[in-house]
């Protein structure tokens, strides 16, 4: 069953605001609120599960990066140019 939902005491200056955003929208009043609500109670469902995910406040350890790139990778990269030689290539170019 719908809620009605009531804010009491809007001041004017952010009434007007509210009123210009809803028809840069092309919503209501009442329509332009309703999405500004669900986009908010979504963002929040979404921080939530990805706060579940990643228990360090949304991000990953240093732990959970080294095993999925373990999972990615293998075996060692071998075969390719060493960082020092590309360094140096570059450096000599110049």
């Amino acid at each position: 069953m719908p809620v009605n939902l009531s804010i009491k005491e809007v001041p004017d200056a952010l009434a007007d605001r509210l009123r210009a955003r809803a028809e840069r929208h092309h919503r209501s009043l009442q329509g332009e609120l309703m999405a500004i609500i669900e986009q908010a109670a979504t963002e929040e469902s979404e921080l939530r599960a990805q706060s579940q995910r990643f228990p360090a406040g949304g991000r990953k350890t240093i732990e959970q990066i080294a095993a999925e790139h373990r999972a990615l990778f293998p075996e060692p990269i071998t075969g390719g140019p060493m960082a020092v030689d590309i360094i140096r290539a570059d450096r000599d170019s110049r």
